[in-house]
């Protein structure tokens, strides 16, 4: 659902039609978060700049909080502002209709993914930041069960 890298992050389950867009946590790590409130901390960055960290000790009016937001494996997503990096090493345009995915249930591996209709998948850290995403459908209960088997293998070792 979230990343293991995002579970110190304040968080919350998507919803669907909701905008997302990823975003550099605290932890270092890149994660979804909803799109308004990525917008609004970026902007506070902007207004105390000049403040630096002062601005968050002493300013009246704290840094937004950001929460990462978490999908079941198998929600659809649109993406948008895919990076061309990305684009040519998984044989996409800029916009592109995916699925996100977990690659494993090892311990402490980033695991979060999205897969494209062309089966080329991508962890969500080699994005970088500020790809948009779109929530278009929440679950998959088929991808669902494939990766509660493959936890299930895991876990059994």
């Amino acid at each position: 659902m979230c990343d293991y890298s995002l579970m110190g992050v304040p968080n919350r389950l998507a919803e669907q039609g909701e905008e997302l867009c990823s975003h550099r946590f605290s932890t270092g790590s890149i994660g979804l978060a909803p799109a308004a409130e990525v917008a609004a901390y970026h902007a506070w960055g902007k207004a105390n700049a000049q403040a630096g960290m002062l601005a968050d000790i002493f300013s009246c009016q704290k840094r937004p909080i950001v929460h990462a937001a978490c999908l079941l494996p198998g929600t659809r997503l649109v993406l948008s502002g895919i990076p061309s990096e990305i684009q040519q090493s998984c044989g996409v345009g800029a916009v592109d209709k995916v699925t996100f995915t977990q690659i494993t249930a090892q311990e402490n591996t980033h695991r979060d993914a999205f897969r494209f209709g062309n089966g080329n998948t991508v962890l969500i850290q080699k994005c970088g930041e500020g790809v948009r995403v779109l929530v278009e459908s929440l679950e998959d209960a088929t991808e669902r069960e494939e990766v509660a088997e493959e936890v299930f293998t895991y876990a059994r070792r």
